[in-house]
């Protein structure tokens, strides 16, 4: 993976979180947040960062108890000023190196070793660290400024002026050269944005500009590779080399694995250390055997297994690694300031408004999100219309009316999971913020929420008035808008379901099934009837409709000689419902759901949050600790530090 700089730049100004490039030092936006708080103690302040780690050892603990170390006996560091690279094939550690140094570990991962942060053990948490994922989590309906401007609406106290907020923002585009696509969107998997590639130079820049910067890239360009001051090789866990990548060169030559002429030096070395190009050079062989046999490569002569335990043996003996230790030690000797921004500084009230004119502004741009559903509602509600045209009083038109309310709340309610993909990267940048500490789930269950509403209002009234009148369903204004309302709440529900959908879609699935394919009284009561009938939304939207389009009035029977049939004996006789209750009440049911499964889906959070990082790591240690006990192991737990979960890791600052 070859850095996507210009998106990164973009994240990392706003102060995105996630995997392949971590900027120690604060960010403009993050710098104000910091001196805003801290001004009153130490006045302006260092705010550079001087990052070391020291015999770092990563171990995970698998499903069947066994333990692996994924990094081992890491020793490195990187000052303001300067841009390090982690290099090395996949698997080889650099995106676990990158979580260690973030302390955003798994659950059943477990450190020994130090880090610090300016001499001091320290976590490289919001505020002091832009940490970005190749995944961009972006807004990619939203511009550069506008990701930019949020951030800052997110971050910022609310004392602070609107013109100083803004100021920053544009000096924060200056700081990370993003000046030529400040207007352009992110853009995401079906919307063109900026160019990955577009904008290289701009991690370099950062790092002149005095900030740290550490990024994990798989083969870059002879071209991008001179823009590294420090490179980190890494194969199996394992340290290959680190040190000024000027100096690589002169390393592998040393080591008996020189760089052939016109080769690509980041080529060469992550040559010595894939395994993968053994099967290539298998394949080679069997076609071109002259012409290896003639080679002076020493690559050619051994294998890349040998390559490497010769390469990591010369390494751990060399001046490099002795290096690389004393200048730990003497950074680690420098007590820098304690970075810190503490979290978002913003109102609760302020977050909440923030999120929901920015989530309000997505929907409108993303046609995916709720634009494309209008049409389709439209377009199916019409086929509903002409299906079932001026359905009228005839004794056929009993069952029709109950089939025209079972389509409409079952299979037009069912479709507005099409909004799912939208709300899974709505999700993703949720966690990425919420890791970073920008504002609390509350905020965002709020404000996902009120943006929603809007257009979810005006698909299901829109929709709901074309198959209302189209049908001529039970004249008169109440029925109209009760009919409209139960679509509403019952459009709500599923997306609310939506969210929560891991837990909750055996249960929906099921609800459908039973809603309006069985009736009430014919659906088996130990389980289906008590309690999942009445768990589900489209009971009680069937059961009200059913109440307001045929309560009061008149049916022809099947021959004109019999007398009529009031609409209360078909809902009590065909129907099997208790025309004494209410209809308003199935509709306050289904809004009490929207509430409930909106509760739930908090609930839900929390405990991603909380619960399930400390089940795993207790059901890591014990795996280790079963499995230490019946093995003679190295395994010493009292050293070990366990990845914490997320709310120990968010400062306490942030806003709940």
């Amino acid at each position: 993976m070859e850095i996507e700089a210009s998106k990164a730049a973009a994240a990392a100004a706003a102060g995105n979180g996630g995997g392949s490039a971590a900027v120690p030092a604060l960010s403009p936006l993050s710098e104000t947040l910091w001196r805003e708080k801290a001004a009153e103690f130490i006045g302006d302040g260092d705010v550079s960062a001087r990052l070391t780690w020291k015999d770092l050892t990563v171990m995970v603990t698998l499903s069947n108890g066994e333990t692996q170390n994924v990094l081992e006996g890491l020793t490195g560091y990187a000052e303001p000023g300067t841009f390090t690279a982690l290099m090395g094939p996949s698997g080889s550690g650099k995106s676990t190196l990158l979580d260690a140094l973030s302390s955003r570990l798994a659950a059943n991962a477990f450190l020994s070793g130090s880090i610090l942060l300016n001499g001091r053990k320290a976590k490289l948490s919001f505020g002091t660290a832009a940490y970005v994922t190749q995944d961009d989590n972006l807004i990619g309906t939203l511009t550069v400024r506008e990701t930019i401007s949020y951030s800052a609406r997110l971050r910022l106290p609310d004392k602070m002026a609107w013109s100083d907020k803004r100021a920053l923002v544009e000096s924060t585009i200056v700081a990370m050269g993003l000046q030529d696509c400040a207007d352009t969107v992110i853009g995401n998997w079906h919307l063109r944005g900026i160019s990955g590639g577009e904008k290289r130079r701009t991690l370099r820049a950062l790092a002149r500009d005095g900030r740290t910067v550490i990024a994990s890239i798989h083969q870059p360009s002879s071209e991008v590779f001179e823009l590294f001051d420090q490179l980190f090789l890494l194969s199996g866990g394992k340290t290959v080399y680190f040190g000024q990548a000027s100096e690589a060169y002169e390393f592998f030559a040393q080591a008996g694995f020189p760089c052939p002429a016109l080769r690509n030096p980041s080529d060469h070395f992550l040559r010595c250390i894939n395994s993968d190009f053994d099967k290539v050079k298998a394949t080679l062989k069997g076609s071109m055997k002259l012409r290896f046999e003639g080679s002076d490569d020493p690559l050619d002569k051994i294998t890349t297994a040998e390559a490497i335990r010769t390469l990591i043996d010369y390494y751990r003996t060399s001046q490099y690694s002795y290096a690389a230790t004393q200048k730990v030690d003497e950074i680690s000797k420098f007590k820098g300031t304690v970075l810190d921004a503490g979290g978002s500084q913003a109102s609760f009230l302020m977050q909440a408004f923030t999120l929901t004119k920015r989530s309000f502004i997505n929907m409108s741009r993303d046609f995916g999100y709720y634009w494309l559903r209008l049409v389709i509602y439209i377009v199916v509600t019409v086929c509903i219309g002409t299906i079932y045209l001026n359905v009228g009083t005839s004794y056929t038109s009993i069952l029709a009316r109950g089939s025209c309310a079972s389509f409409v709340f079952g299979f037009v309610t069912f479709m507005s999971i099409g909004g799912f993909p939208s709300f899974v990267e709505d999700m993703k940048v949720f966690q990425r913020e919420r890791l970073n500490g920008h504002y609390g789930v509350t905020a965002f269950v709020i404000s996902n929420t009120l943006s929603a509403m809007p257009f979810l209002i005006l698909i299901t009234f829109l929709s709901g008035t074309i198959c209302y009148f189209m049908v001529r369903l039970h004249p008169g204004f109440w029925h109209y808008l009760f009919f409209v309302l139960c679509l509403y709440a019952s459009v709500t529900v599923v997306e609310s379901l939506m969210m929560a959908i891991a837990s909750i879609v055996p249960n929906f699935l099921m609800g459908i099934i039973i809603g309006y394919f069985r009736l009430p009284h014919d659906i088996p009561k130990p389980f289906w009837r008590y309690p999942m009938s009445y768990i589900s939304f489209h009971f009680w939207a069937l059961q009200g409709q059913y109440q307001n389009d045929l309560k009061g009035l008149i049916f022809d029977n099947q021959t004109p000689l019999q007398p009529k049939i009031p609409g209360e004996y078909i809902l009590e006789k065909v129907f099997q419902i208790d025309v004494n209750r209410s209809k308003w009440i199935d509709l306050i049911v289904i809004f009490s759901m929207i509430v409930i499964y909106r509760i739930i889906f908090f609930i839900m959070i929390k405990i991603n949050e909380d619960v399930t990082p400390w089940v795993r790591g207790y059901l890591a240690r014990r795996r280790m600790q079963q499995k230490s006990g019946t093995q003679n192991t190295t395994i010493a737990p009292d050293v070990l530090t366990q990845s914490p979960s997320l709310r120990t890791y968010i400062s306490t600052q942030t806003k709940k």
